[in-house]
């Protein structure tokens, strides 16, 4: 019997102990941005279970595996979510391999089809040129790394793909700025967002639009220095060497980025 207490006074503490944790997370997200929701993205952070589901299916994948020029960033541009060959006018995709890495990172993390990263080598992995690199748990210490990069006054901005639509026409194209730190929600139970800030970028946001007329807004980093990118996806995709032109990719739903606010009359949060 005393056991029994013992079990459910030890499972009350860890429901308490989850739902402070929430709560604090919710009060310092408002205390630095008040009146401003939370961007859906960073819900997993504010959540009591120490755990969640996997967080990216395979049919989102292609949402950070869609590779293009800067050029290509223009109203009426057609836009397939995926990799594909440049210009391709069969929509082909290339090798598999790219298509079923575990981790959202696009080609800036060099993978092969039979790696499955674990969280000690993605956090532990060192960073990449030109990249400056940190595994968030909380969201207080993402804040925190987003705040030593880019000052206090900063908003945060992501991307919201409609799940069954594979392909958009580019709306329009705003620039957000050229400093940013990304924060992409690593696909393990646990939550951990890997975030970075890389030289030499572009952010923009892109309103797109599907056949049917659902719209979709498209966070998009364009990298002027791209020497840190995965050498054949880029060279497979687009035909170019890595170091040379600037490439672009769109962030996904489950990705945040952290930009300077430079227009203070407008909502912390797209």
């Amino acid at each position: 019997m005393e056991i029994g207490h013992l079990i459910v006074l030890a499972l009350l503490c860890v429901t308490l102990k989850g739902a402070d944790a929430s709560q604090s997370a919710k009060d310092y997200w408002h205390s630095v941005f008040p009146n401003t929701r939370l961007p859906k993205p960073l819900w997993d952070l504010v959540l009591p279970s120490p755990k969640t589901n996997m967080p990216i299916k395979v049919e989102e994948e292609k949402q950070y595996w869609t590779l293009f020029f800067e050029h290509d960033l223009h109203p009426r541009k057609i836009m397939h979510l995926g990799l594909h060959k440049h210009n391709d006018t069969k929509n082909s995709t290339i090798s598999s391999w790219a298509r079923t890495t575990s981790q959202p990172f696009g080609a800036w993390l060099h993978a092969k089809v039979e790696e499955r990263y674990n969280l000690d080598e993605v956090c532990g992995k060192a960073a990449a040129k030109g990249e400056e690199k940190f595994c968030a748990t909380s969201l207080q210490s993402m804040m925190g790394f987003a705040i030593s990069k880019l000052g206090k006054n900063i908003k945060a901005i992501s991307s919201s793909f409609a799940q069954d639509h594979d392909q958009y026409v580019v709306e329009e194209v705003n620039k957000i700025g050229e400093k940013a730190v990304m924060c992409h929600r690593l696909n393990f139970e646990n939550v951990v967002f890997y975030c970075h800030q890389i030289n030499a970028t572009t952010t923009y946001m892109v309103p797109l639009v599907a056949s049917d007329g659902t719209k979709a807004k498209a966070l998009t980093i364009c990298h002027h220095d791209t020497r840190g990118m995965d050498p054949i996806v880029v060279y497979e995709v687009l035909k170019v060497k890595t170091g040379t032109v600037p490439v672009c990719h769109f962030v996904g739903n489950k990705a945040i980025a952290w930009v300077p606010n430079l227009v203070t009359s407008e909502s912390c949060v797209v």
